[in-house]
C-alpha cells in the first residue's frame, strides 16, 4: 500500500507540476492563467494603479525573478530598462516575446496635422524655448514617459490577442510537452471566448459609422481604432498635454465630430479630461487598458464610443 501511494504522489505531482512563470502587466497574467491553468504560477511585475512606463520592481518581486521558468515580455517601456537586470539574475530563465508575428503601429505624434503646421508657422522660437521647458520638466514628472515610436498597447485588439495566445501556448508546451493537451485545450477555449468578445464589439457598434471619432486621454486605444474602424482623438501627444490652442482645436474638432465620451485612465491625471467632458458635456469614463478584464473592458469601451452607457 505504501508502494503505491507513493507511486501515486510522484505520479500526480509530476503531473499537476507547475511553470512559474513572470509577465509585466495583467492583461498578461488574465491571458497566461487562462492558457496555462493551474499547471502555471504567474506572478506580476507592474502592480495595480502603476504605469508600466516607469515602474520599478519590489524586492520580493526580484525573488519571484530567481524562481522563473518563463518571462512573458510584451515590449512595454518598462522592460527596456529592467529585462537585462533580470536576465542578469536568472540566466536560466527564458525571455518569450507575446509581441512575435503582430504588426505594430506607430504612437499617435501630434494632435492633429493642421494644429501642428499653424503652430510650427506662427510660433517657431516660443516652441523652441517651450520644448526645453518641457525637457526639465519631463526629469521631474513621475508620469512623464517618450511616446515617439511603436505603440505597445497590443492587447487592445482581439485579433492580436488571439497571436499572444498562441504565443503564450507555444511556449509551455515547449516547456512542458507532457501536458500539451491541456493547455491545447485551454487555447481554443480562450479562442473561442475572444470571437465571442470580437462578435459583441462588433454587434455594439454595428450602428456606429465608419471612422466615428472617440476621445481618449493618453493614447492607448490605437489597435482598437484600427480593428474597428474607428477614430481616435488623443488629448495628451507624447507626454505632453495640449496648449491652449491644440486645447481649442481638440475641443472644436470633438464638437464636429460629436464624440459620446472621453477615456481617461486611473494611472494619469484626468484633470484636463475633466475641463473638457464639461465644456463638451460628455461623460468621462475611467477605463484602464491594464485591467484584468480585457473582454469586459473593450466591450465596455465599444458601449461608450456607441453611446449606449
Amino acid at each position: 500500500m505504501k508502494k503505491i501511494t507513493l507511486i501515486f504522489l510522484l505520479t500526480t505531482g509530476y503531473v499537476f507540476s507547475n511553470i512559474n512563470a513572470v509577465v509585466s502587466i495583467l492583461p498578461e497574467q488574465t491571458f497566461v492563467k487562462a492558457i496555462g491553468g493551474d499547471k502555471v504560477n504567474v506572478s506580476l511585475m507592474v502592480q495595480p494603479g502603476n504605469s508600466p512606463h516607469n515602474y520599478e520592481p519590489k524586492p520580493s518581486q526580484m525573488v519571484d525573478i530567481t524562481k522563473a521558468d518563463l518571462y512573458f515580455a510584451i515590449d512595454v517601456e518598462f522592460e527596456a530598462v529592467w529585462l537585462p537586470k533580470f536576465q542578469d539574475l536568472n540566466p536560466r530563465m527564458q525571455v518569450i516575446d507575446l509581441a512575435d508575428h503582430i504588426t505594430k503601429m506607430q504612437m499617435q505624434v501630434q494632435h492633429c496635422e493642421e494644429s501642428k503646421a499653424e503652430h510650427e508657422e506662427h510660433h517657431g522660437e516660443e516652441e523652441h524655448h517651450e520644448e526645453d521647458a518641457d525637457e526639465a520638466h519631463h526629469g521631474e514628472d513621475a508620469h512623464a514617459h517618450d511616446h515617439k515610436g511603436e505603440d505597445p498597447h497590443i492587447w487592445t485588439a482581439p485579433a492580436n490577442v488571439k497571436i499572444i495566445a498562441e504565443n503564450i501556448y507555444k511556449a509551455l508546451i515547449q516547456k512542458d510537452p507532457e501536458n500539451k493537451a491541456y493547455y491545447q485545450k485551454n487555447l481554443e477555449l480562450f479562442l473561442a471566448s475572444v470571437d465571442e468578445t470580437d462578435r459583441k464589439i462588433k454587434h455594439i457598434l454595428s450602428s456606429v459609422a465608419d471612422g466615428e471619432s472617440f476621445m481618449v486621454f493618453h493614447p492607448s486605444w490605437g489597435y482598437f481604432a484600427k480593428a474597428y474602424h474607428l477614430t481616435q482623438i488623443a488629448v495628451e501627444v507624447e507626454g505632453k498635454e495640449p496648449k491652449p490652442k491644440e486645447l481649442i482645436h481638440l475641443l472644436k474638432e470633438a464638437k464636429e465630430e460629436k464624440v459620446k465620451a472621453i477615456f481617461t485612465q486611473p494611472e494619469f491625471s484626468d484633470t484636463t479630461a475633466t475641463v473638457i467632458a464639461k465644456e463638451l458635456q460628455i461623460p468621462v469614463v475611467k477605463v484602464s487598458p491594464l485591467a484584468p478584464n480585457w473582454s469586459e473592458n473593450l466591450i465596455n469601451i465599444a458601449n461608450a464610443i456607441a453611446g449606449k452607457n
